[in-house]
């Protein structure tokens, strides 16, 4: 490095020295940081100090909390003690789910409580659904068993406390409501048989008698439940959904579905209650009865509700003995509204099935559940075809009897003009009816012959009105464009519109209307056969061709089977009308009638006492004039 570049650096460090002594702090400068830099650590001290104090101060409330806690605790279990004394364990649990199946039903059963809070039927499904129906679920049930304990000091629900398994199988299983005192228990066990509807059921009760009230000779079983919609139309679900019960000394029984209603079981002791639904039931039969004294049974509307039928409930005594080992049997019916199937288990459980009054009850019995039960292997529509054929082959001694009388009374029609052209001007009614009934006489033809054989068909027609809607076998069964032949067909839905909606309905049926049109057909071929009857009763031609409009409004609303039934029976008399025109000719039964004519008539007892109470009406005229 030359000279030049040293003084140049030199002079270049005596610059940068005296540059930072003039900009360098001053001595108040200095003494300034050194009392800020002083003021920052005391408060950096202080802070620390207070957050000492504080987390000493959150240490001593926590360790406060914590022991209030623990008291708490030790309050709480003291007041669960006094609360509920021996059955104290059973109040802390978690809950647990376990299930039993066989091939017709799957039980779900919750440890807290021990009841069946869901069952699944498997071989049937809710509409439009692939699934098991689900009879019901837990959000729509509770079953439990009321007991008063301590001398009446404690009423106790077993829904409140948590069972613990004692042996579970796939078919069975047994839940324990332990209590504190050593071999002192209550049990429920469930069990099913293979192809069964049936759940077998008892409740134990182990070492109860000191717990159990000794002033109380029953407990109370409590059973609620929702009816959840299963069908297509909730509408007629809940005009059919009701409770049935059956006591020891009467008939079954039920509440009628339209109304709510409370009623107490307290004239007889109670073999079974049924939750009845429109083609399911659940029931709780008893082994050998439940006691009267407090029980009853209750049902609540839901007009308004879309997916509830209807809440219906339950409370029956249970016998206690305060044995220190008893139990209570009983069993569980989840299942389909079978005839068959509810007969063959007994208790007379098959009247939950509608087949109608008296004489009616039995053509269902004996002939229309049967038949179905034969041709289960057909769709249901053609075995009503099958069961519309075999009646009108049993009714065809009558159907011959009644075309035989119209057409008596049709060859008949030249001299009842003539009475009626006689008469026609007559100011005495009775005159011509007295020259009407001598004709007749003479003929050898009674105008009510006609009237009876058709009355004979009440009986099939009112059986079926009733059973058919009820039968299961026609439930979710589709024919023809009708998708359930248990509920009605529609081929339009027009909506709401006043008055057509409360008089006919919504909707369309074309089975309903198919039985109309054949039933206006068959009523005016029927008073064109007997035009003499038509002229003399006007209003009951008009009362003929009304009823079927009356019969459309019921039918458009009711189970297209029925109607597919009505239409078949107004065909199938068609063709037997046309067939016997066809052999039996007018002109022979002419003869037969001109040769009654001229044989001396006979009078008949019915005949001449219409005759005496004509004569003498003629003879009160005959003064009075």
């Amino acid at each position: 490095m030359d000279k030049n570049s040293l003084i140049g650096l030199g002079i270049i460090a005596a610059i940068l020295g005296i540059w930072l002594y003039v900009s360098g702090p001053s001595k108040e400068t200095l003494l300034r940081n050194k009392e800020i830099k002083d003021s920052i650590a005391l408060v950096q001290q202080k802070a620390e100090a207070e957050l000492i104090a504080s987390q000493a101060i959150t240490q001593k409330v926590a360790d406060t909390i914590k022991e209030q806690v623990v008291l708490n605790d030790s309050a709480k279990t003291v007041l669960l003690n006094d609360q509920y004394r021996d059955f104290t364990p059973a109040t802390k649990g978690k809950e647990e789910f376990f299930v039993i199946e066989n091939e017709n039903i799957k039980a779900t059963i919750l440890n807290k409580g021990a009841q069946i809070i869901k069952v699944e039927l498997k071989k049937y499904q809710r509409s439009g659904q692939t699934e098991p129906l689900v009879l019901f679920d837990r959000d729509s049930l509770n079953f439990s068993l009321k007991l008063n304990a301590y001398d009446r000091s404690r009423i106790f629900s077993t829904d409140s406390f948590y069972f613990t398994s004692a042996k579970q199988t796939a078919t069975s299983i047994d839940l324990k409501l332990e209590t504190s005192k050593p071999g002192s228990y209550i049990e429920f066990s469930y069990s099913l048989k293979p192809n069964d509807y049936i759940v077998n059921s008892e409740i134990r009760f182990v070492g109860m008698e000191s717990i159990i009230s000794q002033t109380e000779d029953q407990l109370q079983l409590a059973w609620k439940m929702l009816y959840p919609s299963q069908e297509k139309y909730i509408k007629k679900e809940k005009q059919a959904a009701t409770i049935y019960y059956k006591q020891t000394l009467n008939s079954p029984d039920y509440i009628n579905p339209m109304k709510e209603e409370e009623k107490e079981l307290n004239d007889a002791d109670i073999k079974w209650v049924s939750f009845k639904q429109q083609y399911f039931n659940s029931t709780i039969i008893a082994e050998n009865a439940f006691v009267k004294t407090g029980s009853f049974i209750k049902t609540s509307l839901r007009p308004n509700s879309t997916t509830i039928v209807k809440a219906v409930s339950s409370e029956l005594g249970i016998p206690y003995s305060h044995l220190p080992n008893e139990k209570f049997a009983f069993k569980l019916y989840f299942g389909p509204n079978d005839y068959k199937v509810l007969k063959n288990y007994g208790y007379e459980m098959e009247y939950i099935v509608p087949t109608g009054w008296s004489i009616f009850s039995y053509i269902n019995k004996w002939m229309i559940i049967p038949l179905f039960d034969a041709l289960s292997f057909l769709n249901i529509g053609i075995v009503i075809l099958i069961l519309t054929l075999i009646v009108k082959i049993l009714l065809l001694p009558i159907a011959y009897k009644t075309y035989m009388s119209g057409a008596r009374m049709r060859v008949l029609k030249p001299e009842t003009d003539a009475l009626n052209a006689k008469f026609e001007k007559s100011p005495d009614p009775m005159k011509k009816q007295q020259e009407q009934m001598a004709l007749y006489r003479k003929a050898g033809v009674n105008p009510l012959s006609g009237c009876f054989p058709l009355l004979l068909q009440f009986p099939i027609l009112i059986a079926l009105f009733a059973f058919l809607p009820a039968a299961i076998e026609l439930r979710q069964q589709a024919f023809l464009w009708a998708e359930d032949l248990s509920t009605y067909d529609t081929i339009w839905n027009f909506g709401y519109v006043p008055f057509i909606n409360w008089a006919y309905g919504d909707h369309v049926s074309l089975f309903a209307l198919l039985m109309f049109v054949s039933t206006l057909v068959y009523t005016y071929m029927n008073s064109s056969m007997m035009p003499q009857q038509n002229n003399q009763m006007p209003g009951m031609k008009f009362m003929m061709y009304f009823m079927p409009v009356i019969f459309l409004a019921v039918m458009n609303d009711y189970a297209a089977g029925l109607s597919w039934y009505y239409f078949l029976a107004n065909m199938f008399t068609f063709l037997q009308n046309w067939i016997m025109k066809k052999i039996i000719s007018d002109s022979k039964i002419r003869e037969q009638l001109e040769a009654n004519m001229k044989k001396p008539a006979k009078v008949s007892n019915f005949q001449k006492k219409l005759a005496d109470m004509a004569k003498q009406r003629e003879q009160i005229g005959t003064k009075k004039k």
